[in-house]
């Protein structure tokens, strides 16, 4: 299963295009839709639209093979995509040790923490030790979808 165009609006929407680098909430360098900077890359000059839509591609690659790697249940691409867009946003690491990832792969599961899966994914939405608007309301949008 890949990201379908609906998933990949779903991220565009929330991260925005910024053509020069620039810190985000959590104060890490990034760059076009979202692209954290890694060691080694420079981005000194602004980026093509075309070069931004290519690291949005390599970057939700990713999060697709965070979901084949951790996902042990059916999905279907609404589900998929709101993954994809979860984990964009967290990381493949949070993603995998997380409380939202054990309601995926096991609805019946009970956390003292999150009482439903819902309350386990809407959780993510700090950044730089806050609550943001701007996650809560995507963590709203991929829970939606994720539920249509």
């Amino acid at each position: 299963m890949q990201t379908s165009p609906n998933g990949l609006t779903l991220i565009k929407k929330h991260e925005g295009l910024r053509l020069t680098r620039y810190k985000c909430p959590a104060n890490l360098w990034t760059i076009g839709y979202g692209h954290l900077i890694q060691p080694g890359e420079i981005f000194d000059e602004p980026l093509a639209k075309a070069a931004a839509s290519a690291l949005l591609k390599k970057d939700v690659r990713i999060a697709e093979d965070a979901i084949k790697r951790n996902v042990i249940v059916p999905l279907n691409q609404n589900q998929f995509d709101a993954l994809v867009s979860l984990i964009f946003n967290i990381g493949a690491t949070a993603f995998r040790n997380s409380t939202a990832l054990r309601y995926v792969n096991n609805p019946d599961f009970k956390s003292g923490t999150y009482p439903t899966m819902e309350q386990a994914w809407k959780a993510w939405n700090r950044g730089g030790g806050r609550i943001l608007p701007g996650l809560v309301a995507r963590r709203s949008d991929e829970w939606n979808l994720y539920n249509s």
